[in-house]
């Protein structure tokens, strides 16, 4: 299965907030042998969140989306998630007990008598209106879960998470333990580089070419970088992939760099 990550919310687009999701999600794929395939910013438009969720529903990846699953004007994440699936908001039972607790807590706190019945109360229950079917993701943070839904396609399935970085991660990290630890460091991964000097890409992309064709486990990648006042111009150029065939594709392009007279260096 792939894995997915969607963001949601006109302040990562806007530049109002620097998004961290995304390197730790990435960090937290790292730390167990997986990894991101794909990633989407999306803004807190209906009609966009709704097409997003109905086209990554169709699949069969695995994908973590934050942000928009509160309870104000500008949260559409829940209701995008039921109308890309075509069913109804239902509050959740066990949603409902823990948004009931986290009051009851509150309450304490402040020494005061909880009003389960009260407006703001019963605003804050909408909070556990999910997708009919939606299973909840626990919140070790405020006890307000997030929640999950299978994809249409009958595999993989959506994790959401609020756009709080101190719910989301430790709520995504559950969801990597508890569902899907048995992927974890199923394929072996290496990455070997150099970084080759005043060199051009058209230069290389027959060697490239070459050992990706004799190397089918291997990608080879080309990151150019156009120098600075601490470096010259230069490729950060490498190969990853299966372990045992990104040694042999690291030899088979150094040679294939001595052949070019390429100056190339190790990374530092």
């Amino acid at each position: 299965m792939a894995i997915g990550l969607i963001i949601i919310g006109d302040e990562i687009l806007s530049g109002r907030r620097v998004d961290k999701h995304f390197p730790k999600v990435l960090e937290l794929l790292t730390q167990r042998g997986l990894q991101l395939s794909w990633a989407e910013y999306v803004g807190d438009e209906r009609e966009r969140i709704t097409a997003t969720l109905k086209r990554t529903l169709s699949g069969s990846d695995i994908v973590f989306c934050t942000g928009g699953i509160g309870a104000t004007p500008d949260d559409h994440t829940r209701q995008c998630a039921a109308a890309a699936l075509g069913v109804p908001l239902q509050l959740h039972p066990e949603a409902k007990e823990k948004i009931q607790e986290r009051i009851g807590d509150t309450a304490r706190e402040a020494g005061i008598t909880p009003d389960f019945n009260a407006p703001e109360n019963l605003h804050r229950l909408k909070m556990g209106e999910f997708p009919q079917g939606a299973s909840i993701i626990p919140n070790p943070y405020n006890k307000i879960p997030g929640f999950s839904i299978q994809n249409t396609s009958g595999e993989g399935a959506h994790y959401f998470a609020p756009g709080f970085p101190v719910m989301a991660w430790p709520m995504f990290e559950w969801v990597l333990e508890t569902k899907y630890a048995h992927l974890f460091h199923r394929q072996a991964w290496s990455e070997k580089s150099v970084l080759v000097f005043e060199a051009a890409e058209s230069t290389l992309t027959p060697m490239m070419e070459a050992i990706e064709a004799e190397f089918p486990l291997v990608k080879v990648f080309s990151l150019p970088h156009v120098g600075d006042d601490k470096t010259r111009r230069h490729i950060d150029l490498g190969v990853k992939g299966d372990p045992d065939q990104v040694e042999q594709a690291f030899v088979k392009m150094q040679n294939g760099l001595n052949a070019l007279k390429a100056e190339f260096h190790l990374p530092s």
